[in-house]
């Protein structure tokens, strides 16, 4: 099975188990995640929330929206324009 495949056979409960696994640092039935899979239960947490939800609903998603609908700040993700300043002699 691949990884994609792996994800895409994940199941909703699977998944919330993942993400309190790497939440607590613990399985469920108490022993301790190493770092090598905790770092591959985030993986595969945060490939599911890509795949199957909105992005409001992903991990480590910030709502930027104000009250009255405008956004806090620039959006990280949006292009920027460069000025490439030159000497004027």
């Amino acid at each position: 099975m691949t990884y994609e495949e792996l994800i895409a056979a994940m199941t909703p409960e699977m998944h919330a188990s993942l993400k309190q696994a790497v939440e607590l640092g613990k399985w469920p039935d108490g022993r301790r995640l190493s770092d090598e899979q905790r770092d591959i239960c985030m993986r595969a947490v945060i490939a599911y929330d890509m795949e199957k939800l909105p992005p409001e609903a992903r991990v480590g998603f910030i709502d930027r929206t104000k009250q009255d609908g405008s956004q806090h700040g620039e959006d990280p993700l949006a292009p920027q324009t460069l000025k490439i300043l030159t000497d004027a002699d």
